[in-house]
């Protein structure tokens, strides 16, 4: 039984992490795998959108631990390079994946578990789901992006509050928050997500690359520099099929059909 299950269904790539006995906590290799399935969707041209879920009755409830203390001396310097190839890179490969990426929430995410989701532009939460800043209860720094995500998702103050305290965070408070875009009854979560990943899967893929692209980069930008990319941004995108197509369909009166190209 693989342990990060795949199918491809209307051009969405669905990646199911399969490990419900440990709440879908990643191993090294799981964590690998993932990325490496992200940079192929990423590059692929017949997929247009990617769905992240868990089996059984977790997300993801983070990095698996056993055996990561006590396993030896550390040299300096190696628990900054184990985040910046493992954790940091799995966060970057969602947040510079070429398609949208939906995460469908089942239940816990914990830890690297919730800031992957975090990373997700779109996210769909079970009722079930809960988020938790579980790094505080183990002694820990925040890692995988936490620090960099959730200021730019809730601000400093309340930031630091789910981080300093490590509450869980049901996902009523969640929406409310504006952590997660809807909370749907538990049985609904897989139909409310192929509804949401058919919908992008049949968008102008190209436009919607450089639309995450400015958005995720306008956090870091001032006013001129986000100008100038939004500027270069339409510029490129006016070279694509999908924008020609589109603006045809405008003349004719007509819905679009997109191809992703």
């Amino acid at each position: 039984m693989s342990e990060l299950e795949t199918e491809r269904s209307d051009q969405v790539a669905y990646l199911t992490l399969n490990r419900p006995e440990s709440l879908n906590a990643l191993t090294p290799a799981l964590r690998d795998r993932l990325i490496d399935l992200l940079t192929q969707a990423s590059a692929d041209p017949d997929v247009r959108a990617v769905v992240l879920t868990g089996r059984g009755r977790g997300f993801c409830a983070g990095a698996d631990l056993r055996g990561a203390a006590g396993s030896g001396d550390r040299v300096a310097g190696d628990v900054a390079r184990v985040l910046r190839q493992g954790a940091q890179r799995l966060i970057a490969a969602v947040l510079d994946c070429e398609k949208p990426v939906i995460a469908a929430v089942n239940g816990t995410a914990a830890g690297l578990g919730a800031h992957l989701a975090l990373a997700c532009d779109l996210i769909l939460a079970a009722e079930s789901a809960r988020f938790i800043e579980v790094f505080v209860r183990r002694g820990l720094v925040p890692d995988a992006g936490g620090a960099y995500l959730l200021p730019r998702l809730l601000g400093p103050h309340r930031a630091k509050e789910l981080m300093f305290f490590g509450d869980a965070v049901p996902a009523a408070d969640a929406e409310r928050l504006g952590l997660v875009n809807r909370v749907v009854p538990d049985a609904d979560l897989p139909k409310a997500t192929r509804e949401w990943a058919t919908r992008l899967a049949c968008g102008p893929t190209r436009a919607l690359a450089l639309t995450k692209h400015l958005v995720n980069t306008s956090l870091e930008s001032d006013r001129s520099t986000a100008f100038a990319a939004e500027a270069w941004a339409q510029e490129l995108n006016m070279t694509t099929e999908d924008a020609q197509e589109g603006l045809r369909a405008f003349a004719e009166r007509r819905g679009a059909e997109f191809r992703g190209r």
